[in-house]
């Protein structure tokens, strides 16, 4: 995900938090920052034990006018059973909805609509989006159940980006799964969801703190 973020259109420069990162993941750290990305990787429960401390200072820190982009595990967390709260409802596991079309939670690959194209993307037990009747957000892909795969939405000052498939996956992903992707391994989904989320025009009014779990 530093790659992608590093060869995007914006060019980001990144650092790793947390305990074996560059720094460590706090307020004045994340004051220095324009985008916090969290990646995916492992299962919600444990990842949240983890990260519930770290709350308050994230949501803080995106009502304020910072960006959260999320890749799969980090989707799950953008929602709020448990999580940041920082999406317009919550998230669910894709395998566990109505005419999923992969039931695995294997690697694999996941066809989506992107922008209203097929697309094939890399996949391992993502979530979908589920959002509160009438929230506002920007729909960037669905799966083929009509649910949502990919958004960015405002959250007070701030935007959140959130993907439930792997747009950061490169050659290496693939070759280790031995699975192959029609379209060829191509970055632009990724950079899409970023430069969308970054650029989000930002109207509404603080959202009210949720009670982190």
């Amino acid at each position: 995900m530093a790659t992608l973020l590093q060869n995007s259109p914006s060019h980001f420069r990144t650092k790793f938090v947390g305990p074996d990162g560059d720094e460590t993941l706090s307020a004045a750290t994340l004051a220095t920052a324009v985008v916090y990305a969290q990646p995916g990787g492992g299962s919600l429960d444990p990842a949240w034990r983890k990260m519930r401390k770290y709350a308050a200072i994230i949501q803080d820190w995106v009502r304020g006018g910072g960006t959260y982009l999320g890749f799969c595990l980090g989707g799950y967390l953008a929602g709020a059973t448990p999580g940041f709260a920082l999406i317009p409802g919550d998230t669910n596991s894709y395998t566990d909805t109505a005419q999923a079309t992969v039931k695995t939670t294997d690697d694999t690959i996941v066809t989506v609509r992107w922008r209203g194209q097929s697309r094939h993307m890399y996949f391992q037990d993502g979530p979908v989006f589920q959002l509160r009747t009438g929230a506002s957000a920007t729909v960037l892909a669905t799966y083929p159940n009509n649910t949502t795969a990919a958004l960015a939405t405002t959250y007070g000052r701030g935007r959140v980006g959130v993907v439930g498939p792997h747009p950061e996956a490169d050659q290496s992903w693939y070759s280790d799964a031995d699975i192959t992707n029609p379209d060829g391994i191509r970055p632009d989904l990724g950079y899409d969801l970023i430069e969308t989320t970054l650029h989000l025009p930002v109207s509404a009014p603080s959202p009210t703190p949720s009670r982190t779990r």
